[in-house]
């Protein structure tokens, strides 16, 4: 495939996407530091604008015989789900609705915000980590596989969350913090994320241009 700026991976839709997909990883890795009124209201804005940049992406076609190189590790990721499940507290669990397990089962399904939000993150940062690489083929097969992930998977789950934190913003309930409510685990809190691989790459590509 010749480099070329031509190329659909180069179009304004799969930048703007790349440019809203950064906000997004960058707001959940610094969840911790956001009161969780403040954390749920700007998961509202920003999914249904990541969803609708998601449509908007162009279709492309799988060209390597490789697979894509995954760049988020076990613990990165368990990061982002336990900094997620400590701001949602109370909150994390809901019920869930749009799922195909739900037509083979009689007790009501629950799913949680938190293992969502991180199984979101992690696709979106491997595509944005391979799509950094510059290399108009391995950009090509990223964009083709998080579109696959998006019809299939992490998709449906953006819309199941956005559901349960409207309910949960816009009910009767009051988002702050209880005395006692389960805080983090000592374990996840002691890992130093600043010499992670990924979190160099992360710096060096929220820094740089595209």
């Amino acid at each position: 495939m010749a480099e070329s700026f031509e190329h659909p991976v180069y179009s304004i839709n799969v930048i703007e996407f790349v440019t809203v997909a950064r906000e997004f990883c960058n707001w959940l890795e610094h969840s911790e530091e956001q009161p969780r009124p403040e954390f749920i209201s700007t998961a509202l804005k920003i999914l249904p604008l990541l969803y609708l940049k998601a449509n908007m992406l162009p279709e492309t076609s799988t060209v390597l015989d490789e697979y894509l190189e995954k760049y988020v590790t076990e613990e990165e990721y368990e990061h982002v789900r336990q900094s997620v499940r400590d701001r949602m507290g109370r909150f994390d669990d809901y019920l869930e609705v749009f799922t195909a397990d739900m037509q083979r089962s009689d007790l009501p399904l629950t799913s949680t915000v938190s293992e969502n939000l991180a199984d979101i993150y992690q696709d979106l940062m491997d595509f944005m980590m391979n799509y950094r690489s510059a290399v108009t083929e391995i950009m090509n097969d990223a964009l083709t596989a998080l579109m696959q992930d998006f019809r299939e998977h992490w998709g449906q789950r953006l819309v199941n969350v956005l559901r349960a934190l409207h309910m949960v913003y816009y009910g009767e309930d009051n988002l702050e913090d209880e005395e006692g409510e389960v805080g983090a685990d000592p374990s996840i809190d002691d890992i130093n994320t600043q010499d992670w691989i990924i979190s160099r790459m992360q710096r060096d590509f929220r820094d740089g241009s595209l």
